[in-house]
């Protein structure tokens, strides 16, 4: 299909056949990303506003924390929102049901997480969630001259897409030109395979979870496949941490920049990297809070829990939600002249950090690095099991000696605790989690703050 038939026909054919917004919504945000700062404060009160009417008009839940903590809904401004506790996703587990609107316009329709970091998520969403979310992609990826239609890679795993990949899937794919690989099945053939079918396709951009497309390069880069694909613009990678050294072998191999995405299943598409590498915030779709461990909001530059409001999430309203993510918003300004907040960095969840003995909290890098360096090692996971014990699971080649066991157990026990106990396994292969992510960190532990 050419991208222009796919542009001005297909896609938004299916988007009105679905009664998705789409298209609407993304012209208002090609508009308003140039409003300035705080013209976009503005704007995301009266959307916060028409959210919390909404919640107290259709959701039991919502109605009751609303009246228990005494906010002024006709009033409303960022300093009368912080008398509303935060909620979390026990809670959305808990009073789903008392949370949802039924009856939303365009349908509510439920959605399970893949629980990667925890029990799974049944939550509601509706048509106006699932447009903002895909009208924020469009808009991100024109930052980087890919247009709605342009032949795009998808190296996904999330089973709800996975399921749906049959032939009917697969057409539709190809008439807005997608190409869907399977992120569960990342074995060296199916990886020779990927690299041609992507090498024929000749996308504009390829998207995926940052340690499936990470994965990808460092097996072409070993089996020197030179790819030539000169269509190619920008790999975006979602899901995930993208680290430097990802980053630097990505670009290397597929030979174009690399803009990481920042989102999750419940709160949606949040952030995305743009020409400059700087992370904007889809401030019109979320209002985002970055508070310290007492609720309190930390100064622009600090680290604090990223605390999100979902504003275009009436089907199930997540409000004030704890996301448990690590972030650090910037006091800078977009480059281009927009008026989109900037992140400058996102550190990861709880579980993209581990636990010195001692209690200490220390980035998943520290982990990463000790089997970085050791020679022998294809792929690895680390999972920090409790306060005093890893499991790590090794797939190794040929230039593994049995010497590096003692060497890594040894600087994982200065790292991390002398009486930590480090089980290292050597296996033919690791699969990726439930999600289709190829996590290298996983840690059990609960975080100290």
């Amino acid at each position: 299909m050419t991208p222009f038939l796919s542009r001005k026909l297909i896609y938004p054919l299916q988007e009105s056949l679905l009664k998705r917004p789409t298209f609407s919504y993304l012209q208002a945000l090609e508009d308003s990303q140039w409003l300035t700062r705080a013209e976009l404060e503005d704007l995301q009160l009266q959307k916060l506003q028409n959210l919390l009417l909404s919640a107290r008009q259709h959701s039991p839940w919502h109605a009751e924390r609303f009246a228990s903590s005494d906010i002024d809904l006709d009033g409303i401004s960022m300093a009368e929102l912080r008398k509303l506790p935060t909620m979390n996703k026990t809670d959305a587990q808990l009073h789903g049901q008392a949370m949802a609107w039924k009856e939303v316009p365009g349908g509510c329709f439920r959605y399970t997480t893949g629980g990667s970091s925890g029990a799974p998520l049944i939550f509601s969403y509706g048509r106006t969630r699932q447009a903002s979310d895909a009208a924020g992609r469009i808009r991100a990826r024109r930052w980087w001259q890919v247009n709605v239609g342009d032949r795009e890679v998808y190296l996904w795993g999330a089973p709800v897409e996975l399921n749906k990949t049959d032939k009917i899937k697969t057409i539709r794919d190809r008439f807005i030109n997608q190409l869907v690989l399977n992120a569960f099945a990342m074995s060296a053939s199916t990886m020779n395979s990927y690299l041609t079918m992507i090498q024929r396709f000749n996308p504009s951009c390829i998207y995926g979870y940052a340690s499936s497309v990470a994965l990808l390069a460092e097996y072409a880069n070993k089996n020197q496949r030179n790819l030539h694909l000169p269509a190619l613009k920008v790999v975006c990678t979602t899901g995930e941490p993208l680290y430097s050294e990802q980053r630097q072998l990505i670009t290397e191999v597929f030979k174009v920049p690399v803009a990481n995405e920042y989102g999750s299943r419940d709160i949606g598409f949040t952030a995305h990297e743009n020409s400059n590498q700087q992370l904007l915030l889809m401030s019109e779709s979320i209002l985002l809070e970055v508070l310290d461990e007492s609720g309190l909001p930390v100064k622009a530059g600090e680290i604090g829990e990223a605390v999100m409001t979902g504003l275009c999430s009436e089907a199930q309203a997540f409000i004030r939600y704890r996301t448990g993510d690590k972030v650090r918003l910037s006091s800078s300004f977009d480059k281009e002249g927009r008026g989109l907040h900037v992140l400058d960095e996102v550190l990861g969840r709880d579980t993209d950090f581990l636990i010195h003995s001692d209690g200490s909290i220390i980035h998943a890098l520290a982990a990463i690095y000790v089997l970085r360096e050791t020679p022998g090692i294809e792929q690895f996971k680390i999972t920090q099991q409790s306060l005093y014990e890893f499991e790590i699971l090794v797939v190794c080649n040929e230039h593994w000696s049995s010497d590096a066991l003692a060497v890594i157990a040894n600087k994982f026990k200065a790292r991390f605790g002398s009486a930590c106990i480090i089980h290292i396994q050597l296996v033919n292969e690791i699969k990726p989690e439930a999600s289709g992510k190829m996590r290298q960190v996983a840690s059990k532990v609960t975080m100290p703050i």
